[in-house]
């Protein structure tokens, strides 16, 4: 096989490797914009926001005041958030370490039932919230990566014109 067909043959793979990167970056760039799309509505519906004044809140949520939850890093804030009152509310225990002394209490102290209930509802929250940011993260990662995409096919597809280019210089 002589020189000019052998970069023929590297070019058109390039293409074929080029068109299937880009391909690759458009389904990225789409489950990026969707999970980003996905947790700004679901956020956005909950209606949640920080404390217009800043000195109700922890010094470093501060400058979240009257911010509201409609995107990753704002709902990992806000779980911090609901981290602090969590704390306060159990004395620095978890729901399961409350949770186990109600029940080897025989399960009649109401005022551990009751922060047992809202340890759970902050844990619950916190969850929720912490899987909001973790979609919005893996979203990023996602259009960060359709990016690079695009731009490897951009020069891979430059590669192989140079390399058609190139063919027809060669001697057969």
């Amino acid at each position: 096989m002589g020189r000019q067909k052998v970069d023929r043959v590297v070019s058109i793979s390039g293409v074929v490797v080029a068109v299937i990167i880009a391909a690759a970056g458009a389904l990225l760039l789409w489950g990026g914009t969707f999970a980003h799309n996905t947790v700004t509505e679901e956020l956005t519906a909950q209606k949640i926001s920080f404390a217009v004044d800043a000195a109700e809140l922890p010094p470093e949520l501060a400058s979240y005041a009257g911010v509201a939850v409609t995107d990753g890093p704002t709902a990992k804030a806000y779980s911090d958030l609901v981290a602090v009152h969590m704390q306060g509310i159990g004395g620095g225990k978890t729901y399961s370490e409350v949770s186990g002394e109600w029940i080897a209490g025989g399960m009649k102290d109401a005022e551990l039932a009751q922060t047992r209930t809202t340890l759970f509802m902050g844990e619950s929250i916190r969850g929720m919230l912490l899987n909001a940011y973790a979609f919005w993260t893996i979203g990023t990662v996602a259009i960060i990566a359709a990016w690079v995409a695009f731009a490897a096919a951009l020069a891979l597809l430059i590669l192989a014109l140079l390399g058609f280019k190139h063919s027809k210089n060669a001697a057969a």
